[in-house]
């Protein structure tokens, strides 16, 4: 199954990036996914169920540790792998 993961974190700083927002930002460029897009206002990240949902515990346990008050996430299932 693939999946494409959409999120946020807060609390928002609109003058610098907060340290939990790049904390999320270098936790989804080093898992194994196949697209990243990380943008000032939205996230998301597209791969394999395995590497996306190991990606999504490991981007919640390290925003939160590092400040995020909120991590806002929607998860979809946009198909299956490729046999």
């Amino acid at each position: 199954m693939r999946l494409r993961v959409e999120f946020t974190t807060e609390p928002f700083d609109l003058d610098e990036a907060p340290r939990h927002a790049v904390v999320a930002r270098e936790t989804v460029e080093a898992a194994q996914l196949d697209a990243v897009d990380v943008g000032p206002f939205g996230n998301t990240v597209e791969g394999g169920a395995d590497d996306v949902l190991g990606a999504v515990d490991a981007l919640l346990r390290r925003t939160l540790a590092a400040g995020a008050t909120r991590v806002s996430l929607q998860v979809n299932v946009i198909g299956e792998d490729e046999a």
